[in-house]
This record gives structure tokens, C-alpha cells and sequence, in this order.
């Protein structure tokens, strides 16, 4: 026996020499930049760092961030908020796997604390949208890639707010098959979770303990949802055994001598996966390091909901992985799975012990866009003037967003339209790349020192405008020129050319201008041309002249008849109503009314009768109280000004006015079915309470009406009293926004700093009520206590509901989604009639709502995404209840494990290989 465990020992000895070998042989291909450093250093984990002074691009600065004292996150790179993109090239082996990483740690470096969003691709493909909601944590995103080629670029593009920026790019290499997936040519792997199970802290396990520097990420550190749900009775192991992980992925020895184990029979996780929905790759890392007895057995099986064929196979991992303290590496390498992932790992009847698990690794497939179609010749172009600012900003030239000289149409894989290279200072011949751009429609080479022939660009035949002037070209004027069938524009004037003009470029209507070339003559049909170009001129002096006495005249009326709109427009969009409002007589309210006999609701301002017009149309009659005489007028003529001006199918239509006898009185279309609020928790709620999808859709056209004020007036308007019961629904249940009594106008895209907070007790900004600082992030955080009490079927402020630490729901809900108990807070009304993903991305996004500061939140276009993306989760489930399929897994979904081992033991498990791909096409 003694013999036998000092060869085991020894064999491990020698397997960790090999390691060790194979971490030295890979630090040679490590990259570390560190963006807006200035000296190369090694860091206390023996990585090797540079400065990416090699970009010409950007500014840097330093950022201070407490308790973080890397070197490498005490700088930042960062880039103008412009429509170009920001590239970097690192150089790689072709057919090689890497992991690229980059990280991101604003520290308020510009010192706005607008916390920027932006977004970062690799190459043409789009790999992720960094969104920063605290100065002080960093982002970061890992992507494993095949390299197809000698480069590779990482872009950073698409500020929406704030300015794009980055504190480190890391590129390691892989060696063998480690993460080879049959579609690797066709999808990276965008890295979701890496997480070690049963960590002795919280401190991650990367290199030199992974000698690919992965960062495991301990199960210890529980930001919000992202490893909740532990099951009672886990406990955590660990040896100082050796491990043998020399195979497959090739996870740290340190990772797998950790883990969990259930005691009580199970294990049972929740996380996020940031990214998913999708397609992913996704494994788990087994290795038996407790000692069993010859009577025990450790046999389990992982449990997906919704995924009974998942749940078949058994893991015995002693027996898979052929011994003690080795790996088994079972997975899938394709499988479908949701944002919020709940798994478990459960032990069969005829297993001794509980499960156990010591790391896993999900990835989601992100498909590789094959980017633009004349990628090859812009590179080939650039290649020769790379010492050349402009030839300097990577990546491809028209994904995801083109070059800054050149246009691109909107096809999927895009052509190149324009090459604008005015001033550049071009030498030598006209590149002929440029010719093989055959969709090119214009040419800008003016102002530079371009010698030689004009080359041969019949070879594109859109080709509109052409700009050569003011050059040193030479040579004739070639006569293919005039058989470009779209030609409307020629420019060469001031080069060195000579001959004679073709005949058929004086005779094609168009703008040509070729003076300037002494040796170059005017051609037998230049009379011609000339009457052409003179009539033109004529038609032209005219209409200049009409137009001018034009503008007089209209001064002049405006002059004597001054305009008596409003100073401020806003447009109506496409779904505008075309109906004016108008002013109504006190007798034709009263008639409609019946003498405001039947009250259907009163506010703050004003009670609301229901009425009838003599046309049949239904109407809301307002009538403003006559309590606080100033104020109530004041909310009278802002209501009546802005209703008057903005049309939206999803804010209450207004229908006019009426001002007679001291009484103000405002008219709307009338809304069937009351308010939101009626329907949550109002009696309404009780007869006939409206289901999760209802909700969903309520949301959002609530929030598109809200974005309109926000995004489609202009100025912009901030609604400022949004609660449930200015939500009204129509007869169709359609959401639609009221009551803009206590609306404001930005001016110039500021904030508008009011001397009286108003709006509503739960519903109100705590930074606006603060600060007295009203912005469009005050309705956000409005909303986002709607979206809380969709979710929940809660007032937004109760004695009674939220128990007796908090009265808010904002206090309450903030608590248990947090702690990962969602379910703690949703509308018992709902029954199960609900997908739990769809319900935690709304959760999730009313949490970013109601952050205290107004610039962590996000705008209602954001809102309105991830709504729509929860109703599209619903909406899939419940097709798939309809069609009869929910119990059982849908075809796309079903998966290729990663072993074969794992299916042994249920022989009735098949696999159609013809599924196991990423997503649909």
C-alpha cells in the first residue's frame, strides 16, 4: 500500500513538472497592455506589462481609485464621443486559440461622473456593450477566438454617454485543442462564468496558477444574482493532494483541489449569464478529492427545468475520470440557455454520497461577422501609407462603424461607396486598389501630390463623383470616363494632363472642369458644352433671383404680421393624431356631461367627468379645483400649451379647452378602463387582474409615450408626476400617459432647477428632491418604481405591505432582488403564469431605474429594450405551452455533450449531430 501511494505521489510530481514546462513555453506569447501607461513593469503575479503607446490615437490620464494599486489601473486611454471607431492590432499566430481580454475602470477620469456606455467589437463583430454603473469597479469582458490571421483588433465605438475608454487589453494563448469547438470558424466564445466552487477566499485563482491566466472567479464573491439559491446542507472541501488536469481544458490544479458537496443529496445554484439568452458552451469540472470508502459511491445528475433529456445522463466521476484527484471534463458544446440559469446537481437512489462539483465554465457564441466585402483591398490600400495618420485606425473598414475617409452602404457584408482623401498628401500613382472598389460611387484625391496616369476605373460603373484636381497627374484624359453611365461630376483641373478632351465627356450632361492643364485642348464639341453650361447658369441666376425677391416678401409680411406660436415646437412623429384640439363652450360641456353629473375620477388639480358629444364622440371633462386660484392656473395654461403641441398614440389624446365663468376645464379622449393603478391593487385587481404579458405590454407603451416626451420633442419635456394612476388604459387595453400639469421643458439639453420640488410621495427622484435639479432621469426613476409594482402588485409607498423595516417599495424590492429572492416580490395574482427570466430582466432593469444617482440609470430607449426583450421571453413560453411542447425539449436545443463517458449509463439519450450547432442561422 505504501509503495503504491509513493508512486502515485510520484507520478503527480512528474505531471506538474510537465505543467510547469508548458507555463513557461506559453508566457512568451502574452500581451499585457496597459492603456495609458508610459514604462513597461512586471506586476506582483510575474506578468510582463508594456505601454500601448503604439496607438496614435486617444489621450491618457491618471486615475486614482481606493484599494486598487495595480499599476496598470492607475491610467486610462480614452477617446473623443464621435462616429468613429478606435482600434487596437495586436499581432497573433494564424490557427492558434487565444483568450482577449479587456478591462475597464472609469475612476471618473474626465471628472463629470457620467458614467460612460459604449461599445467594443472584435473587428467587424460586435463582442459586447460596456455599460459602467460605479467609478470605482472593474469592467471587463473575455472573448476566445480562433486567429484566422497574422492580427487581430479590438474597436471601441458607439458612445452613448459618457466617453469611450480602457485600462488594459490581455491577449493569451492556448495551446492543443483546449476550447476547440467544431464552429470555431464561425462563432467566438464570449466568456460568461468561470467559477471555482468551494474558494478558500475571495480572492480569484489566475496565473501563475493557470498558466493560461484564466481568472476563476470564487463562488465567495456574491454580487447581486450572480450565485444565489445555495442549497442547505453545501459544504466546502479541499486537499492539498495533487490533481491530475493535464487534459481537456486543462482547468488550475488550484481550482479542482477545491469544491462543494451536498450533503443533504443536493446542489442547487442561480446565476446571471451576462449575454444570454442564446447559444452557449458550457462545462463542469469534476474531480473526486474526498476519499471514498470501497462501499461508497458518489453518483448524481445535473438538473435543468425545462430540459428533462439534460437530466438523463449520470455522473460517477471516480469511475469517468478513471481514479481519484483526476479530472472529468463532462459538457455540452451546444446548448440553449436563459439569462438567469438555475441548475442543480442531484444524487441518484442508488448513490451513497451527495454531489459535488469544483468549477464551471460557460461561454455564449457570438457568430463572426465575415465583415466588409473589399476588407482585402482597404488593408491592401492602407499597407502602403502606414506611416500615415489616416491609414492608422484598424480594424475593418466599414464594421462597426467605417473608416472616418471612407462611406460604406447598409448591406449585410458592405461595400465601400466613398473614399474621401482630400489633402492627405498622396505621392506617386493613384493606388490601383482603388480601382478594384467596384461599388465606389465617389473619389476625392484633390489637394494632394498624386503623379502619373488616371488608372482604369471602368471597372466601376457608379462611380458619380470624381475629385483629381489640384495634383501633378499626367497623361491624356482617358475616354472611358464618358462611358461611366453615372458620371455627373469630373474634377482634374490644375494637373499636368494632356491631349485633347474626349468628345463624349463634352457631350455628356455633366460638371466638368479641366483648366488649369496648358497642354491640355478644349476638343471640337466645347460650343456646345458651353450653351449647356450657360443656359444652366441662366435657369440658374433666376431661380436665385425670384428667390431672393421671395425672401424679401416674406420678411416683410413677417414683419407686419408677427407669429403668435409658441417659441418652442414639437414635431409630431408618424403616429401623430391629425385632430386639432379646440375650445369648448361651458353649454356644450354641460350638455355633454348631464350638468357633470357622472364623476370618474379626481387628481390633484381638477375631478374627471365622463361625457358624450353630439357626434357620439366619448370624452374626459376635467375640471381644474378652485383651491390654490394661482397654481391651478398656472397648471392649466402649462397643460393646455404643451398638450396642445405633442401627439403620441401612446399619451392621452387631448381634445381641447374651456374657459368660461372662472372655471377652467380641460377635455381628453376617454379611457375605457380606468387607470393602471385600478388594475394593480385597486378593486379592479381583484375582479379582473391583468396577467405578467398584459403587464409587459403596458410597460412599454407607457414607456414609448415617455420616450417621446424624452427624445422625439423638441425641446425635450420631463413629465415629472409619472405614477400608476397616470397610466390609463383605453378600451383595448393600451397603455397611454396623462396629466402633464407638473410637465417642464429642457432648454439646450439641460437640467431645469426648480425652486419647489414637485410630484408624488414614493414616486419621487430622491437626487431631485436633493438637489432641486429636475432632469429626463427623474421620470426614470419614476418608472422604475411602475415597473416594481407590475412586478409585485404593491402601492409604491404602504404601512403594511413591505413589514416593519421599510414603507417603501423601493427599499423593499431592492432587498430581496438583491438576495436573489425575486420570488419574495411577485403579485401572488400571477399565479405561475409567468417566465421567470422575463420577470428577473425586468427586476433587473427597475433596480438601474431607481439607482440614487440619476446618471447611473439608464434612458427609457434602454428601458424599452429590455422590455421588449422580457415580453419576447414570454411570449415564447407561452407559445410553447399552446403548441403542447413544453414538456419536452424543443429540437434546437437539443445538445452534443462534451464526453461520451457522461452518457453511458442511459443508453436511451440520442444525439441528432445534425442539432449540435449554435443557434439559428
Amino acid at each position: 500500500m505504501g509503495t503504491h501511494h509513493f508512486f502515485f505521489l510520484f507520478l503527480f510530481f512528474i505531471l506538474l513538472v510537465l505543467n510547469f514546462d508548458i507555463t513557461t513555453a506559453q508566457i512568451s506569447g502574452f500581451v499585457s497592455l496597459d492603456c495609458g501607461g508610459q514604462t513597461n513593469f512586471t506586476d506582483n503575479l510575474g506578468l510582463d506589462w508594456t505601454p500601448d503607446n503604439q496607438i496614435i490615437y486617444g489621450i491618457t490620464t491618471n486615475i486614482s481609485v481606493t484599494n486598487e494599486t495595480r499599476q496598470q489601473y492607475q491610467t486610462v486611454r480614452y477617446f473623443p464621443a464621435d462616429n468613429r471607431k478606435y482600434c487596437y492590432t495586436v499581432d497573433v499566430k494564424s490557427r492558434t486559440r487565444y483568450l482577449i481580454r479587456a478591462t475597464f475602470l472609469y475612476g471618473n477620469f474626465d471628472n463629470n461622473n457620467v458614467y460612460p456606455k459604449f461599445d467594443i467589437s472584435m473587428g467587424p463583430t460586435p463582442w459586447a456593450t460596456i455599460v459602467i454603473s460605479d467609478a470605482n469597479t472593474i469592467e471587463s469582458q473575455e472573448l476566445i477566438f480562433l486567429a484566422s490571421g497574422s492580427t487581430v483588433s479590438v474597436c471601441l465605438s458607439n458612445a452613448t454617454t459618457g466617453q469611450p475608454f480602457i485600462s488594459t487589453l490581455e491577449l493569451r494563448p492556448f495551446n492543443g485543442s483546449i476550447y476547440l469547438t467544431p464552429f470555431e470558424n464561425q462563432f467566438f466564445l464570449s466568456v460568461s462564468a468561470r467559477i471555482n466552487f468551494g474558494a478558500e477566499n475571495e480572492d480569484p485563482v489566475r496565473y501563475p496558477d493557470d498558466p493560461f491566466d484564466r481568472i476563476w472567479q470564487s463562488d465567495l464573491v456574491k454580487k447581486a444574482n450572480y450565485l444565489v439559491d445555495v442549497a442547505a446542507g453545501t459544504d466546502r472541501i479541499s486537499t492539498s493532494l495533487p490533481v491530475y488536469t493535464g487534459k481537456d481544458e486543462q482547468p488550475p490544479q488550484k481550482v479542482m483541489q477545491t469544491a462543494v458537496v451536498g450533503r443533504n443529496g443536493t446542489l442547487t445554484y442561480r446565476m446571471n449569464l451576462d449575454g444570454f439568452p442564446g447559444y452557449g458552451w458550457a462545462y463542469t469540472y469534476f474531480a473526486e478529492i474526498e476519499e471514498l470508502g470501497s462501499d461508497e459511491t458518489r453518483k448524481f445528475r445535473l438538473v435543468l427545468p425545462g430540459e428533462p433529456d439534460v437530466s438523463k445522463a449520470v455522473v460517477n466521476i471516480q469511475e469517468n475520470a478513471q481514479g481519484p484527484n483526476r479530472l472529468y471534463e463532462p459538457g455540452f458544446e451546444n446548448i440553449s440557455l436563459p439569462f438567469v440559469l438555475s441548475f442543480k446537481f442531484a444524487e441518484t437512489s442508488d448513490s451513497t454520497q451527495g454531489p459535488l462539483v469544483n468549477a464551471i465554465e460557460i461561454s455564449k457564441y457570438l457568430r463572426i461577422s465575415d465583415g466588409s466585402l473589399d476588407g482585402a483591398v482597404a488593408a491592401s490600400l492602407v499597407s502602403g501609407y502606414k506611416l500615415s495618420d489616416w491609414a492608422q485606425e484598424g480594424g475593418d473598414p466599414c464594421l462597426p462603424v467605417a473608416w472616418s475617409w471612407l462611406e460604406c452602404n447598409s448591406d449585410r457584408e458592405p461595400k465601400i461607396i466613398s473614399v474621401k482623401l482630400s489633402g492627405k498628401n498622396l505621392t506617386g500613382s493613384i493606388p490601383n486598389d482603388l480601382t478594384r472598389l467596384t461599388n465606389l460611387e465617389q473619389l476625392w484625391l484633390d489637394g494632394n501630390a498624386l503623379t502619373g496616369p488616371i488608372p482604369d476605373f471602368s471597372g466601376c460603373p457608379n462611380l458619380k463623383i470624381i475629385h483629381l484636381e489640384n495634383n501633378q497627374l499626367s497623361g491624356e484624359l482617358p475616354t472611358w470616363l464618358a462611358d461611366l453611365p453615372n458620371l455627373s461630376q469630373l474634377y482634374v483641373q490644375n494637373n499636368l494632363l494632356t491631349g485633347e478632351v474626349p468628345s463624349g465627356l463634352l457631350n455628356k450632361n455633366l460638371v466638368l472642369n479641366y483648366t488649369g492643364n496648358d497642354s491640355l485642348s478644349k476638343g471640337s464639341n466645347e460650343g456646345r458644352r458651353n450653351r449647356n453650361i450657360i443656359i444652366g447658369l441662366a435657369v440658374g441666376a433666376a431661380a436665385l433671383f425670384l428667390g431672393f425677391i421671395t425672401s424679401c416678401l416674406l420678411l416683410h409680411q413677417r414683419k407686419t404680421h408677427p407669429k403668435t406660436e409658441p417659441k418652442h415646437s414639437v414635431p409630431v412623429t408618424n403616429n401623430a393624431t391629425t385632430e386639432a384640439d379646440q375650445s369648448f363652450t361651458l353649454s356644450e360641456l354641460r350638455n355633454a356631461t348631464k350638468n357633470f353629473e357622472n364623476k370618474v375620477g379626481s387628481g390633484g388639480y381638477g375631478t374627471v367627468y365622463y361625457g358624450k358629444l353630439n357626434d357620439g364622440k366619448e370624452i374626459a371633462v376635467k375640471v381644474l379645483s378652485n383651491n390654490n386660484v394661482y397654481q391651478g392656473k398656472k397648471e392649466f395654461q402649462n397643460e393646455v400649451t404643451l398638450l396642445s403641441r405633442i401627439h403620441h398614440r401612446n399619451l392621452v389624446q387631448f381634445l381641447g379647452f374651456c374657459q368660461e365663468e372662472g372655471t377652467d376645464i380641460l377635455v381628453y379622449e376617454f379611457m375605457h378602463n380606468g387607470t393602471l393603478k385600478e388594475h394593480l391593487y385597486g378593486p379592479l385587481a381583484r375582479e379582473r387582474g391583468i396577467k405578467w404579458l398584459k403587464r409587459l405590454e403596458i410597460a412599454e407603451e407607457s414607456a414609448k409615450g415617455i420616450e417621446y416626451l424624452h427624445t422625439g420633442c423638441v425641446p425635450s419635456i420631463i413629465h415629472r408626476d409619472l405614477k400608476t394612476s397616470n397610466i390609463l388604459l383605453d378600451k383595448n387595453m393600451r397603455a397611454k400617459v396623462s396629466d402633464f400639469g407638473l410637465s417642464k421643458l429642457t432648454v439646450d439639453g439641460t437640467s431645469h432647477v426648480s425652486s419647489v420640488v414637485r410630484g408624488t410621495l414614493g414616486y419621487l427622484d430622491p437626487e431631485y428632491y436633493i438637489s432641486n435639479r429636475l432632469t429626463d432621469k427623474t421620470d426614470i426613476y419614476s418608472f422604475g418604481v411602475i415597473l416594481l409594482e407590475l412586478i409585485s402588485g404593491k402601492e409604491a409607498i404602504s404601512n403594511e405591505s413591505f413589514g416593519s423595516s421599510c414603507r417603501n417599495i423601493v427599499q423593499w424590492a431592492k432587498m430581496h432582488i438583491e438576495s436573489g429572492d425575486i420570488q419574495g416580490i411577485i403579485d401572488p395574482a400571477l399565479g405561475n403564469e409567468y417566465d421567470i427570466q422575463s420577470m428577473w430582466k425586468i427586476a433587473e432593469k427597475a433596480l438601474m431605474c431607481v439607482q440614487p444617482h440619476g446618471n447611473m440609470r439608464p434612458s427609457m430607449s434602454e428601458v424599452i429594450k429590455d422590455i421588449q426583450d422580457a415580453i419576447l421571453m414570454q411570449r415564447g413560453v407561452e407559445t410553447a405551452a399552446r403548441e403542447g411542447s413544453s414538456d419536452e425539449m424543443p429540437r434546437h436545443t437539443i445538445l452534443n455533450m462534451g464526453s461520451l463517458d457522461l452518457m453511458a449509463n442511459d443508453q436511451d439519450l440520442s444525439i441528432d449531430e445534425s442539432f449540435a450547432r449554435p443557434g439559428p442561422r
